[in-house]
């Protein structure tokens, strides 16, 4: 017989946790030839939650490290079904509509299925003005188009998944982001995801646990942490390329297009533009192999060719060559200032040229420096 296990975390929420555990539908499981078990994870209560979760029917397991996430971990290793339905204690979920989010699991049509509180009904108040229209669109928004998850609300707390595609999600954030990484994680694996449209309803009792602007900037935090080329390494290439594309074009000598006249300012914008790019893509190559140290993403292939020990010497002559060519054309800028008696200089393009190499050049120099920190308890990768 398949087994269900309803997880459910709880802080604080005497007076409301007995109810969400009675309204989980047991005998319309069974019906369905299903085996429930309700879970609540006691997330270091100072109140009588637990007993009163126990008194309801459930089973309850203490987490002493407080949050979000380490509830839903302790949760996870505690639960023995085959299927793994989540939501709040505090009665804001349909907990009667748990068969909708079991079935197609069961019937091998999703791995994962998410509520959707935005296609379905919020009962006034249940949810903030600025959560419905602003925070939960733009953050579901950036979730989908840095990891194309598809779905309409992202921070949906009503979920279930099979415990396959548990084992296969690496879940391990003890916080609030817990329920971006679970989408992240879902969406890099392919795990096939399905939308239930639910009612959300207003709160049982206790005090919210939400802070709009901190937890909003936590995911979005994560987010941005969990896809560093495409926050960091693709806009930092096209950066320093069209820079580079504006100062080399223009290092000959003027341009003309039409009655447009280009020279030295447009050298300005490109050495602008590069050396914001080189810094932005130093950023990503960064942050790409700590979160692949960290078993946080894998490396794509440029995070493995920079994870390499000799990334190090290669960094370092590479860098110390654009240093030095930079050097060379500013010494010959000083020397033309020498020999015209300290006059006045016309040099402007080649001190932008010289700039924009030694600059580029130092940050070579110390990126390869701070990798290497990044790396030195990881084996060389071959």
């Amino acid at each position: 017989m398949i087994k269900v296990s309803v997880v459910i975390p709880a802080l604080n929420e005497e007076g409301v946790v007995g109810k969400t555990v009675s309204a989980v539908p047991v005998d319309e499981l069974r019906k369905m030839g299903l085996e429930a078990e309700i879970l609540v994870v006691d997330n270091a209560s100072e109140d009588g939650t637990a007993i009163e979760a126990q008194a309801a029917g459930a089973r309850v397991v203490r987490e002493t490290k407080r949050g979000y996430g380490n509830a839903y971990l302790r949760g996870f290793a505690e639960a023995k079904g085959d299927v793994i339905v989540i939501l709040d204690a505090d009665g804001t979920y349909p907990a009667e509509e748990i068969p909708a989010f079991v079935a197609p699991l069961i019937e091998g049509k999703a791995d994962f299925v998410m509520g959707s509180r935005l296609r379905g009904d919020i009962e006034p108040g249940a949810m903030p003005v600025l959560h419905r229209y602003l925070g939960n669109p733009f953050l579901t928004g950036v979730l989908n188009l840095l990891f194309h998850a598809g779905i309409s609300d992202s921070h949906c707390g009503m979920r279930s998944f099979t415990r396959d595609a548990m084992k296969k999600m690496n879940l391990k954030t003890p916080g609030m982001e817990f329920a971006s990484e679970m989408i992240i994680e879902a969406a890099k694996k392919k795990l096939r995801i399905i939308e239930v449209p639910i009612k959300y309803r207003i709160r049982g009792g206790g005090k919210p646990k939400l802070s709009s602007f901190e937890d909003g900037w936590r995911h979005l935090r994560f987010m941005l942490l969990y896809s560093p080329t495409k926050l960091y390494t693709i806009p930092g290439i096209a950066l320093t390329l069209t820079g580079l594309a504006i100062i080399f074009a223009l290092t000959s000598g003027p341009v003309r297009v039409g009655t447009m006249f280009f020279y030295t300012h447009p050298m300005i914008l490109g050495n602008f533009l590069v050396l914001a790019g080189v810094q932005i893509f130093f950023l990503g190559v960064l942050n790409s192999v700590y979160t692949a140290t960290k078993g946080m993403n894998e490396p794509d292939r440029l995070t493995k060719a920079v994870m390499k020990y000799s990334s190090l010497e290669n960094g370092l002559i590479l860098g110390a060559g654009l240093f030095l060519l930079g050097l060379l054309i500013a010494a010959k800028i000083l020397y033309v200032w020498i020999t015209s008696g300290f006059g006045e200089l016309s040099e402007l393009k080649n001190a932008i040229v010289s700039s924009t190499l030694m600059f580029t050049g130092l940050n070579v120099v110390f990126s390869s420096l701070f990798l290497s920190v990044l790396l030195l308890n990881r084996r060389e990768e071959k």
